[in-house]
């Protein structure tokens, strides 16, 4: 009877000297640690690191005497804890799992979205998922689709930033107004998104199609990294302006147009919608 208990309790985390050094105490206790090496059979150069062990994970309690006397766990509460430890553990070990193989997945691959609606959708998941910090330039009447997940965001201690083009008033997030919002609007005739969530994925693409929105989403690092320095770049420009723009203006015009005309490429009116060749 003895060996089938020894291998129950084998099954459940314990070790063979785990196992008699317990079983020794629910037959008599407290016990020092020299009588537990009697009655267990387990040797007395191992039994105080059995015994440590066992304190250690709180299913034999010690007293504070001299010499020391252990008590077990009662069985109920023993095999309460274990299954409370072993639930955490599966837990643990599912969201880990999951992350893994979510990434593993994705980390190499770059996935087309078509429409407007799944490309806020999949937006809004990557807010859900993030837990450091949210990089996001959007037009305002766009952002207010997401304003529940960053808003959320935010309450778990996420740090969030918006790039906006159009006024944008989120309390809980450091929104920064895009100061050539109209141009870029007028230039491109139309809207986008570029998101980045924890320096890990991004969402990047037009918003203003409808059904022929088109986005990317990706955690491969090739294209995470440079599209959320993108980001911190025009966050770089807010700061400079804010406490330069005097200087800055008189070398390259009103809100830097001088350097967005330099820069331009085939700007010929062409709308969002023509330059992707949706429409001729």
């Amino acid at each position: 009877m003895t060996l089938d208990i020894i291998k129950i309790l084998k099954d459940v985390n314990f070790t063979e000297y785990e196992a008699k050094a317990y079983l020794a105490l629910l037959e008599k206790s407290p016990l020092s640690g020299y009588a537990i090496s009697l009655n267990s059979g387990v040797p007395r150069s191992k039994i105080y690191e059995v015994l440590g062990g066992l304190v250690d994970r709180g299913e034999v309690m010690i007293s504070h005497e001299n010499p020391a006397l252990y008590t077990p766990l009662p069985p109920n509460e023993l095999i309460n804890l274990k299954k409370r430890k072993a639930e955490s553990s599966f837990e643990v070990a599912e969201e880990a799992l999951e992350n893994y193989s979510y990434v593993s997945l994705n980390r190499e691959n770059i996935w087309n979205i078509t429409g407007y609606e799944p490309i806020l959708n999949r937006t809004k998941e990557a807010i859900k998922e993030a837990t450091g910090r949210i990089l996001l330039e959007i037009w305002a009447e766009d952002a207010q689709e997401l304003k529940e997940e960053l808003q959320a965001a935010a309450k778990r201690g996420v740090e969030i930033l918006i790039v906006s083009y159009g006024d944008l008033v989120f309390d809980f997030a450091q929104v920064h107004q895009h100061d050539a919002s109209e141009e870029i609007t007028n230039e491109y005739g139309g809207r986008w998104i570029v998101l980045s969530a924890d320096d890990r994925e991004v969402v990047a693409g037009i918003l203003s199609l409808g059904k022929d929105s088109r986005a990317a989403w990706t955690m491969h690092p090739g294209l995470v990294m440079p599209i959320t320095e993108v980001i911190i770049h025009d966050l770089y420009i807010y700061e400079m302006m804010k406490k330069h723009r005097g200087i800055l203006e008189s070398s390259f015009g009103p809100n830097l147009i001088e350097l967005r005309n330099r820069f331009k490429f085939n700007s010929s009116g062409y709308s969002v919608a023509a330059k992707l060749g949706l429409i001729k």
